[in-house]
């Protein structure tokens, strides 16, 4: 994989990269989700500040752990990808200020843990990640984790869920009333909450377009094909 994208800390992601998930066969967390995590995380530092070298760990490691969407325990995915982190980075004699700083950081950046980010670095990587959950990046990444779910695209008897309760387990549609609208309100840097804004709007603009093919309108007579002109 190429490292160049970590300088200058090549070497420590080439130590981490195994231990990452980018190898494993999850679209969704793969090497291109750390990568654009990463960019984000640079970009929010440049004008927030942090400390590079846990953030650079703290990236790598933040999905070290595989729990799957619908796992009962994906609530603790964060935490225990921390823990595995302490180990790895213990090993490789890292001073245990920085690795709790590291493990903070990962604890804290899941949505489901509703863990507050007491950091910089925390709230950097909290914004960076939750970045990678909104924009076109977000739409694509939840329609590949629902189809690998067996989730259906929408309810077609209510696809607004006028009647019934949000289930985006089994509706993807859903999951943008359950999370992804939500996600831009909680951003914990300034830039990261102006990145954000922008992301959402492309959000509501392919939400919008895709309910209108859905449950089009009906055509007025000038616009069917068969108008007689």
């Amino acid at each position: 994989m190429p490292l160049e994208h970590f300088a200058p800390f090549q070497d420590l992601a080439n130590r981490l990269l195994p231990h990452t998930k980018a190898t494993q066969d999850d679209g969704a967390h793969d090497f291109s989700h750390l990568l654009r995590v990463w960019k984000n995380v640079c970009t929010i530092r440049n004008h927030e500040g942090g400390e590079p070298q846990i953030l650079v760990a703290a990236t790598l490691l933040h999905d070290c752990v595989a729990v799957e969407k619908n796992s009962p325990f994906r609530a603790s995915a964060s935490r225990l990808a921390a823990a595995r982190a302490r180990e790895l980075l213990t090993d490789m004699g890292w001073d245990e200020e920085m690795i709790e700083a590291v493990a903070h950081a990962i604890e804290a950046h899941s949505f489901s843990a509703a863990i507050a980010p007491r950091s910089l670095e925390a709230r950097i990587l909290q914004d960076a990640d939750r970045l990678d959950a909104l924009g076109m990046i977000g739409v694509a990444r939840l329609f590949h984790v629902s189809g690998r779910m067996g989730s259906s695209l929408y309810d077609p008897l209510d696809p607004h869920a006028c009647a019934r309760t949000l289930d985006d387990k089994r509706f993807a549609l859903d999951h943008f009333k359950t999370k992804i609208l939500s996600l831009a309100q909680g951003f914990q840097t300034t830039t990261g909450a102006r990145l954000a804004q922008t992301r959402h709007q492309r959000v509501e603009r392919f939400l919008r377009e895709w309910l209108e093919e859905i449950d089009p309108p009906p055509l007025v007579a000038k616009d069917r094909p068969d108008a007689d002109f």
